[in-house]
């Protein structure tokens, strides 16, 4: 069994919803000014004046600049599992639809500050790493539970870890479409790139295991 990563230190929550809007329009203008400029560029002033706060606001909130981009990262690893969570609600209620959902799903969220996210992971560290792995393990879980009704359709001598592999499969191929200097830009092309994906996933699963074919 693989063990949950400890969470990192958190920021002070809001328990108003007025303090929940700040926080909200904070977060936004960070994510802003982040994916035009760079994290690097990104302070805490730039913040406040672009979120209409004062700079006092933030501070309430967060200690340091550490750990705003942490809240930052954890709104944008929320807000895919939120994004991927009813895009499985909704799909044709098939195999093939549970994995075309997925596929279409992931590579939609990663379009969404795709420059930024990958920065994100890379200059945060040890915990937005962690934070990355309990989103990989929540949106496994989502899809193993989405396609558990159609797990009869899988033909390999072990279907939840040939769901394992494909969904691990998708999951890479679109992290690497957002790190990639040419990645699939443009709606018309991202659909395309899904829908090879979820073929090739599709493909994979209904097809028996090599040993098994040739017993």
């Amino acid at each position: 069994m693989i063990e949950e990563p400890s969470r990192p230190a958190h920021y002070r929550e809001p328990r108003q919803a007025r303090s929940a809007a700040t926080l909200a329009r904070v977060l936004r203008a960070a994510e802003e000014i982040a994916a035009s400029s760079g994290l690097e560029e990104m302070t805490i002033a730039g913040v406040a004046d672009r979120a209409g706060v004062s700079v006092g606001t933030i501070y309430r909130r967060f200690e340091d600049k550490e750990q705003l981009i942490t809240a930052l990262t954890e709104r944008m690893l929320e807000r895919r599992e939120e994004f991927l969570a009813e895009q499985l609600r909704t799909a044709d209620a098939s195999l093939s639809g549970v994995m075309d959902a997925y596929a279409h799903a992931l590579l939609e969220s990663f379009a969404d500050s795709s420059s930024l996210f990958p920065e994100l992971l890379r200059v945060r560290g040890t915990k937005s790493l962690d934070r990355g792995a309990r989103t990989i393990t929540e949106i496994h879980r989502m899809l193993l539970e989405a396609a558990a009704p159609y797990a009869d359709e899988i033909r390999r001598s072990h279907p939840e870890t040939a769901l394992d592999t494909a969904a691990r499969a998708i999951l890479g191929a679109c992290f690497h479409n957002s790190v990639r200097p040419d990645p699939a830009t443009g709606e018309a092309a991202r659909r395309k790139y899904a829908d090879e994906l979820s073929d090739m996933a599709i493909a994979y699963l209904l097809t028996p295991d090599r040993r098994t074919a040739h017993a």
